[in-house]
């Protein structure tokens, strides 16, 4: 297992930026190397550690985004909308793909929730994914409209009384009252994850990555999983879909607050794709059904 960082050079930023890498496998080996993009934004990679468990038969290399985790931080730019954007993430990407001298050889790339946003917009792009073999989307959106559609109906599943705080907070902005996250808790158990006792070592490691640091999840996405105000709020890549080429695994969960409507576009558009919905699992399927998963995720990254 190895980790570092690499020089990460964004412009208008007076400093230089890294990039926090880990990998879990050999590198040296001839198996292409997965390379996983976390959600949030701001998640970071350690709830996708589970995914270690496939390093037997293939490296894997995991990394912080950006403004999270053990890469640098910048609480400077929190709200500043135009500096956090998808094509940020996207030129940090190539960046580590380069300083690992990944571009000469076939890779696979995965990516959850927000880190699939990410990476169907990434393999969109001949320049950048010209060796790119396989994709993963997983528990994953193809637009905002369609995720907010989905998750409206989940919404609408939850108790009255639940239902009415979400409502009253939303009304005065306020976001930060244990009533509100009581109201979040019991979204989070029927549809983030659905492990007990709750909530999982990995829901914990995300839900402590955003309390840390929410700049990046603030700016982009919002106060909550279920008030979208940040700037991704009418994002989508369902005109880019088509442009991917490769063979494509689609999962996400029944539980799932990536339901199944803003997964389908990824289905119509991409022309080699294969979808599985995983009973008894939500948001966090790896950690929910994880034998069954790696078992799916193994399979098609081996064929």
């Amino acid at each position: 297992m190895a980790e570092g960082t690499v020089q990460f050079d964004v412009p208008g930023l007076s400093k230089p930026c890294h990039t926090w890498y880990k990998i879990v496998g050999d590198l040296e080996s001839s198996a292409p190397p997965l390379v996983v993009l976390h959600g949030g934004p701001g998640a970071c990679h350690d709830y996708l550690l589970p995914l270690s468990d496939l390093s037997s038969s293939r490296p894997l290399i995991f990394y912080d985004q950006i403004g999270n985790g053990r890469s640098t931080h910048l609480p400077e730019k929190n709200g500043d909308e135009a500096f956090w954007s998808v094509d940020l993430f996207k030129n940090e990407l190539d960046n580590l793909i380069a300083k690992l001298k990944l571009n000469s050889r076939p890779i696979d790339v995965y990516g959850h929730s927000w880190g699939g946003m990410l990476a169907a917009e990434w393999a969109s792009t001949p320049t950048s994914s010209g060796n790119l073999r396989r994709l993963v989307l997983s528990n994953s959106l193809a637009s905002m409209d369609t995720w907010r559609e989905g998750i409206n109906t989940l919404r609408k599943q939850l108790p009255k009384d639940v239902q009415e705080t979400l409502d009253r907070a939303e009304e005065k902005k306020e976001f930060e009252t244990p009533e509100y996250d009581a109201a979040m808790e019991v979204f989070y158990k029927q549809h983030f994850s659905l492990a007990r006792p709750w909530p999982a070592p990995e829901v914990q490691a995300a839900l402590d990555w955003f309390a840390k640091d929410s700049t990046t999840y603030g700016t982009m996405y919002g106060p909550s999983e279920l008030y979208i105000s940040g700037s991704l709020r009418d994002w989508t890549c369902i005109p880019l879909l088509h442009k991917i080429q490769v063979p494509t695994l689609l999962i996400n969960g029944a539980q799932d607050e990536a339901q199944d409507v803003t997964m389908q576009p990824f289905f119509d558009e991409i022309k080699k794709v294969k979808w599985i919905t995983l009973d008894n699992a939500a948001h966090f399927s790896h950690v929910d059904q994880r034998e069954v998963y790696m078992k799916h995720l193994g399979s098609f990254l081996a064929a």
